[in-house]
């Protein structure tokens, strides 16, 4: 017997609720596939020797593709049916990961992470479609999303953490074929437990849109990498420009065609655009995060990635109850005051990362903390903004809505490894160069000089005292550039706060949409 609730929608029953759990499998391993290479950064460096520009590409093109092609594969899903495009990724996928697994060069790490973004981009905005389709009551789907969401920000946590474990005992390329039995058990669960379901009246797969998308998107993430790591330089700033004209012409189309991948005009309230703003922000300065305890963990403190992934752990237990805790808070508070106060309770979490001291007290712990705080309030904005712009959005555009959504989490997050990832290397630089013991080579000093991954790897092959003095500089450099980045986290975090309340100040709107 099919229940209702009191306005007549569908209440979702336990086959629902266990299908949520299945698509938590390809959400979970896709968000993962984000972070899980911050363990494995050294061995990375040490088998394939990267350049810093190429290390940071193998981090950044996975989440660039990604985001340059959700819309698309949003409105694919949407066209052919959500739960055959999660099956054609997750074939993708599986694939894709064999490939980056045995990757023998730096180059091939970053063509096989770049279809990786490929194949996963079919996946996100399938799951969010699907939680949309199936969960039409609105406080059952403020429950789902609640889990989506947590399950989204927990797999970049825990994405280090598997990394981790797996290279305690295999290589890194372990962190890539732990993909491949997810899939799988994907493939053989999601036709008997997955409703399909596709858009009645779907419109024009608008390719040209797309490529416009990936034009845009790829030049100018380029461009700023490299202008914030190498400073002023031509073909940087002509790609960066080539880029924005390109996204102009983007934006233009949309609002010229019938069948639009992004609809500008809905962006243009001031509650849908400024909620997809604030789910950017709050990416950017999760991956930043992320990024910066893990270097911490493993080349600061010295810990194994075993051990490492261990105490990475603690963080994430705040993310488990902050999305249910926001969601509630939501309904009597209204979205605005949770939203500010999550990115507020993170602000803080970074002010606290400002003041870890390898001399001072507890270090590990006072990290920890800040982690958590951190984490807690990110996951408490994303579950937030998903809920309400995928219940606000219609049934038929769901795919879409769901591709809008994960481009803004997935550049958000890749742009702040990007951005915030070149602040910490800037700084490391800097600190850096007058802190290395003379007679190094030219070559130690360059790797040195670059990460701190690079110093560790230079000290195993000198002399004792010499060994000693780079890893010392190159912690004393890392941890002035840890302060540097997470004052700048925080302080976009304020900024950011004082936005929230501004942009969705009507409470009245907020709560309802809640209710």
């Amino acid at each position: 017997m099919i229940k209702e609730n009191r306005t007549g929608a569908r209440l979702a029953g336990r086959k629902e609720w266990i299908a949520l759990a299945v698509l938590c499998l390809p959400l979970m391993v896709v968000s993962m596939d984000v972070s899980v290479l911050f363990f494995a950064a050294p061995d990375i460096a040490a088998d394939l020797q990267p350049t810093a520009n190429q290390q940071l590409w193998i981090f950044d093109v996975y989440g660039f593709i990604l985001a340059g092609l959700l819309l698309t594969m949003g409105a694919v899903g949407d066209r052919i049916g959500r739960r055959r495009l999660l099956m054609i990724g997750s074939v993708g996928f599986a694939l894709s990961s064999l490939f980056a697994a045995y990757a023998q060069t730096a180059e091939a790490l970053i063509a096989a992470r770049g279809i990786l973004g490929i194949a996963g981009s079919t996946l996100m905005p399938s799951t969010l479609a699907l939680v949309r389709t199936m969960f039409q009551d609105d406080n059952q789907r403020t429950k789902a999303m609640s889990i989506w969401s947590a399950v989204m920000a927990s797999g970049v946590t825990v994405g280090p953490i598997i990394g981790g474990l797996l290279i305690q005992s295999f290589s890194w390329g372990s962190v890539f074929l732990i993909n491949i039995p997810a899939m799988a058990l994907l493939l053989l669960i999601a036709p008997f437990l997955l409703p399909e379901n596709r858009s009645s009246s779907p419109g024009r797969i608008d390719i040209a849109s797309s490529l416009l998308a990936l034009a845009a998107i790829l030049p100018v993430t380029y461009g700023v990498k490299t202008l914030a790591e190498d400073g002023w330089a031509p073909i940087p700033v002509a790609l960066l420009a080539a880029g924005l004209i390109v996204g102009y012409a983007f934006v233009r189309r949309q609002l010229s065609i019938a069948n639009p991948l992004l609809d500008i005009r809905a962006l243009m309230d001031r509650r849908t655009g400024g909620s997809i703003l604030i789910n950017l922000i709050a990416t950017f300065t999760l991956m930043a995060s992320a990024l910066v305890n893990t270097q911490f963990l493993q080349s600061v403190l010295g810990y194994s990635p075993f051990v490492a992934s261990l105490w990475s752990v603690l963080p994430s237990v705040a993310v488990g109850a902050a999305a249910p805790l926001a969601a509630k808070l939501s309904l009597t508070l209204g979205r605005p005051r949770v939203m500010a106060g999550g990115f507020a309770v993170s602000a803080i979490g970074f002010g606290i990362l400002t003041q870890v001291r390898l001399d001072g007290f507890l270090p590990l712990a006072v990290m920890l903390v800040g982690a958590g705080l951190v984490a807690a309030g990110i996951v408490s904005v994303m579950t937030l903004v998903a809920d309400y712009v995928v219940g606000v959005a219609p049934a038929d555009r769901a795919g879409a809505v769901g591709g809008l959504i994960e481009t803004s989490s997935e550049l958000g997050g890749a742009f702040g490894i990007a951005l915030l990832g070149c602040v910490l290397a800037a700084v490391y630089r800097h600190a850096v160069a007058p802190l290395l013991p003379v007679g190094l080579s030219p070559e130690a000093s360059v790797a040195a000089g670059q990460t701190i991954a690079g110093a560790s790897a230079v000290s195993h092959a000198l002399p004792a005292e010499a060994a000693t003095q780079v890893l010392n500089a190159s912690k004393e450099a890392f941890m002035t550039a840890m302060h540097v980045t997470s004052l700048v986290a925080g302080v976009i975090l304020l900024l950011a706060t004082a936005a929230t309340l501004t942009l969705l100040r009507d409470k009245k709107a907020a709560v309802s949409a809640a209710a």
